[in-house]
């Protein structure tokens, strides 16, 4: 009986263990960040990685260059503020 527990508790473990590690390691949640999207240098694609970013606002992202500050797609019109608002923890304007 003791040996079948054991190997229960072992099979748990190797289970549990691996996502209980990853979702606390510092090491690990800091490779799953990505680094932030430059709006004033990023190409197209780049762009279009955006969540609500396709061909046509890419090609206004790049079009209303230089951005002074991020909200500044916004301010000009060139996305809505919902757009704005999915991708802003995703984007940076690098002068």
């Amino acid at each position: 009986m003791r040996t079948l527990l054991s190997a229960f508790i072992a099979a748990v473990l190797s289970v549990a263990a691996p996502a209980f590690a990853a979702a606390g390691d510092p090491v690990i949640v800091a490779q799953a960040k990505t680094e932030p999207i430059d709006i004033n240098r990023a190409k197209a694609d780049e762009l279009m990685t955006l969540k609500g970013i396709g061909e046509a606002r890419a090609a206004a992202i790049i079009k209303g260059r230089p951005y002074g500050r991020k909200d500044e797609l916004v301010q000009k019109k060139i996305i809505p503020e919902s757009v704005y608002n999915d991708i802003k923890d995703r984007i940076v304007a690098k002068q």
